[in-house]
C-alpha cells in the first residue's frame, strides 16, 4: 500500500496497526517558503543567522540562507500524524541524519516506509527519507510510534490564521528600489529628538541622502554624541530656535542649495507655515499635498493615501491638485497607470454627501483630461476600494474597485486616522512626503522611528531622479 498525503483534507483517517504492512509506504510533498523558515524560527526561538539573515548567510557555507533541520523532521511529524498511521499514533523515538541544506524554493517530498512491526508493543520502525526537487536527500533516519489500535475518522481542526510580518525585509525593499540614484541634498530642519537625527544619519549610511542639519549646533552634536553615532558627511547650520530652523531650511530650497527638505523634532504647523510663506516659501501654482506610501502586509500592492496631514478641508480644486500630485509620485515609484480609488461613505453619488459629488466630479474631468495619468473611480467606500470580494458581492463592475493604488479621502482627519490605523493595527511600514512645493518634502509624524524617516527619504530620492528625467 502506498499514500499520497492530502495536505487538505476534510477528514482525517488514520492506518491501524493491524492494517499496515511491511513495505507499505506514505509521501508528503511540501514547498519551503520563507515564512515558513521564519515561523519555525518564531515557534523554536532559533534565531541563528544562518536562517534568518542574508547578508550573514551570503559570507557563509551555503551562500544563502538555509531552513533548520529539524523543519525536514517536523514535516516528518506531519505525515506520521495526519496519514501514516495518522490520528492516534504516538511519537517513542526519531532518529535523523542531515545530508544537505534546505532553501527558501525547494520542493521537498517526505517519503515514510514501515520497516518493521512489533506486535507485543504495537509499534512500528518507521523509515524516513526526506529528499528535495532534483532527488537528492536532505536527511534520512527512523522513527518508531505507538501506532493507534482503533480506527479513527474524524474533521480535520481548523487552524489559526497566522501573517508574518517581516517589517525590516520590507523595509530594505524600499530602500532597494532607490539603489542606483545619487544621494540627494537634504536639508533635515531641527533634527533634536533622538529619531529625527537617527532618521537622518540612517537615511545617509544608506546612501540615499547627504544630510544638511539645520538646528541648534550644539544639541545636535551632544545629541548624536550620546546616541554614540558619528556626524561625518553631514553638513550643520547653526541656528537659535526652530522657527529660525524650519525658515532657514526652507531658504536653502528655495536658493536651489538643496534638493529637498526633511522635518526633524518641530511641529507640522510650524515647519508648513515656513514652506507655504507667499514672501519667502517654496510654494508653486499647484497644491500642496501629503501621500502616505504604505506597505501594506495584507494588501498584495503597494499602497498611496493622500491628504492626511496638509488640507484639512479640501475643495474639489484642492482636490485636483491632491489627485495630480499623488498620481505624479506614483509614476515616480513605478506605477505606470495607477488605479485612483475616490473614497466616501458609499459607493453610489449622494447629493446629501459632498464628498460623493466630488468623487463624480472627479472622476469625469479625468474623462476631460483635467487630470492626467491615472484611472480613477469614485465614490467607493473604503472596502470596495481594496476588496475584489467586496466590489463583486455589491455589483460593482471597475478596473479601480478592490485594486486601487491610491486612496483618495475625503478629509484630513479621515486621512490622518486611516494612514495611523494602517500603521498601528495593520502593521504597515508608512514613509510620508509633500508633494507640490519647489522640492519634495519628507513629512512623518514625530512619533515616526528612524526607519519610516529614511524610507520616506528613499521615495524622496526617486521622486528626485524623475524629476531630473522631465517628469512634474
Amino acid at each position: 500500500m502506498s499514500t499520497e498525503a492530502d495536505e487538505t483534507p476534510d477528514l482525517l483517517e488514520n492506518i491501524t496497526f493491524d492494517e499496515i504492512k511491511v513495505g507499505d509506504s506514505a509521501r508528503l510533498t511540501r514547498t519551503v517558503r520563507r515564512e515558513d523558515i521564519q515561523l519555525f524560527a518564531v515557534v523554536s526561538g532559533d534565531v541563528n543567522p544562518s536562517h534568518l539573515d542574508d547578508d550573514w548567510a551570503r559570507d557563509n557555507a551555503f551562500g544563502e540562507i538555509v531552513a533548520h533541520g529539524m523543519l525536514s523532521g517536523a514535516l516528518i511529524s506531519a505525515l506520521l500524524g495526519n496519514e501514516f498511521p495518522g490520528p492516534g499514533t504516538v511519537y517513542v523515538s526519531q532518529n535523523l541524519d542531515f545530508e544537505s541544506g534546505v532553501h527558501v524554493g525547494d520542493t521537498l517530498t517526505v517519503t515514510l516506509t514501515c520497516l518493521k512491526k512489533l506486535p507485543t508493543t504495537k509499534h512500528l520502525r518507521i523509515g524516513c527519507v526526506v529528499s528535495n526537487q532534483q532527488g537528492s536527500v536532505v536527511a534520512r533516519g527512523e522513527a518508531v510510534v505507538a501506532a493507534p489500535t482503533e480506527k479513527v475518522r474524524r474533521p480535520r481542526a481548523s487552524l489559526p490564521e497566522v501573517m508574518v510580518t517581516d517589517r525590516q525585509r520590507r523595509y530594505e525593499k524600499v530602500i532597494d528600489a532607490a539603489e542606483g540614484l545619487p544621494a540627494v541634498r537634504v536639508a533635515v530642519a531641527h533634527p533634536c529628538d533622538e529619531e529625527s537625527l537617527k532618521g537622518a544619519l540612517l537615511a545617509r549610511d544608506e546612501g540615499l541622502i547627504v544630510p544638511v542639519l539645520v538646528g541648534p549646533e550644539g544639541r545636535i552634536r551632544r545629541l548624536a554624541e550620546s546616541l554614540g553615532s558619528s556626524l561625518d558627511g553631514c553638513e550643520l547650520v547653526a541656528t537659535e530656535h526652530s522657527t529660525e530652523s524650519a525658515e532657514r531650511a526652507v531658504a536653502l530650497a528655495r536658493a536651489g542649495q538643496v534638493d529637498a527638505l526633511m522635518k526633524g523634532s518641530l511641529h507640522t504647523d510650524e515647519f508648513m507655515a515656513a514652506v507655504v510663506d507667499r514672501d519667502t516659501g517654496i510654494r508653486t501654482g499647484r497644491r500642496i499635498s501629503h501621500v502616505y506610501v504604505a506597505d501594506v502586509p495584507r494588501y498584495p500592492r503597494t499602497l498611496l493615501v493622500t491628504d492626511a496631514a496638509i488640507n484639512i478641508q479640501p475643495d474639489l480644486e484642492t482636490k485636483v491638485s491632491i489627485v495630480q500630485n499623488a498620481i505624479d509620485l506614483a509614476h515616480a515609484i513605478g506605477i505606470a497607470m495607477p488605479r485612483v480609488a475616490i473614497l466616501s461613505a458609499v459607493e453610489t453619488v449622494n447629493a446629501k454627501i459632498p464628498s460623493t459629488l466630488d468623487a463624480a466630479a472627479l472622476c469625469k474631468m479625468a474623462d476631460r483630461g483635467q487630470i492626467k495619468g491615472g484611472l480613477l473611480d469614485g465614490p467607493l467606500a473604503f472596502d470596495n476600494a481594496i476588496s475584489e470580494f467586496a466590489a463583486r458581492t455589491k455589483g460593482i463592475e471597475s478596473d479601480v474597485a478592490g485594486r486601487a493604488d491610491i486612496l483618495v479621502v475625503p478629509d484630513l482627519e479621515s486621512g490622518n486616522m486611516l494612514g495611523k490605523q494602517l500603521e498601528y493595527f495593520a502593521g504597515a511600514l508608512l514613509a510620508g512626503v509633500v508633494l507640490g512645493a519647489r522640492v519634495p518634502i519628507v513629512l512623518t509624524s514625530r512619533a515616526d522611528r528612524a526607519e519610516a524617516r529614511s524610507a520616506s527619504c528613499a521615495i524622496v530620492k526617486r521622486l528626485v531622479a524623475k524629476k531630473g528625467e522631465g517628469a512634474p
